[in-house]
């Protein structure tokens, strides 16, 4: 996946297999405690949907890496003066989004598997993410004219960024989930 500032993306992914991967309530509440985690320091969530075998997110993206300093406990400064033997070197590592949302899947699959006593893989291998407001003329709802890039407003239904969170927002309800 490849997510530039200033983007908004529909991310989704399924179970392996089109298997559960929300088996109870807590399991729900689980995720949203790590997708919080996970990608709110780089993106807005503008809508979000989680279906027992798949789960939809709407993102802006704010940034797509963070430099995160960390303290390397390993590394003895070889600094002039600095003889002391518990002297430590920070390091300077950039996380970013895609990273994120692997840690996000791969520590949920770690505690679904630990609760449903099983191993292997919970989603399936790629997590797709589909840019909504593109304006390199891939989706139909874009066009450039004149050297403008403008999205196509005469027909309601082409407007990709809103047609997605309806879709994202209808899914529970065209599934019957609920009731």
């Amino acid at each position: 996946m490849y997510f530039e500032s200033g983007g908004m993306y529909h991310v989704y992914n399924q179970g392996n297999n089109r298997q559960t991967i929300f088996f109870n309530r807590n399991n729900y509440l689980y995720f949203l405690r790590k997708l919080r985690l996970q990608i709110l320091p780089f993106a807005d969530i503008l809508a979000w949907c989680l279906m027992p075998n798949h789960f939809h997110l709407m993102i802006y993206v704010k940034q797509n890496e963070i430099l995160k300093t960390t303290l390397d406990m390993t590394k003895k400064c070889l600094l002039p003066g600095d003889f002391s033997p518990g002297a430590t070197s920070s390091r300077v590592r950039t996380k970013t989004l895609n990273a994120s949302i692997g840690v996000l899947l791969s520590s949920y699959t770690r505690g679904i598997n630990n609760q449903e006593n099983r191993t292997g893989s919970l989603f399936r291998k790629e997590t797709n993410a589909i840019c909504l407001n593109d304006s390199t003329g891939h989706h139909l709802n874009w066009y450039k004219k004149f050297g403008a890039t403008i999205m196509n407003v005469e027909i309601l239904e082409w407007q990709y960024p809103q047609t997605c969170m309806d879709y994202i927002h209808f899914n529970p309800v065209k599934s019957e989930i609920g009731e």
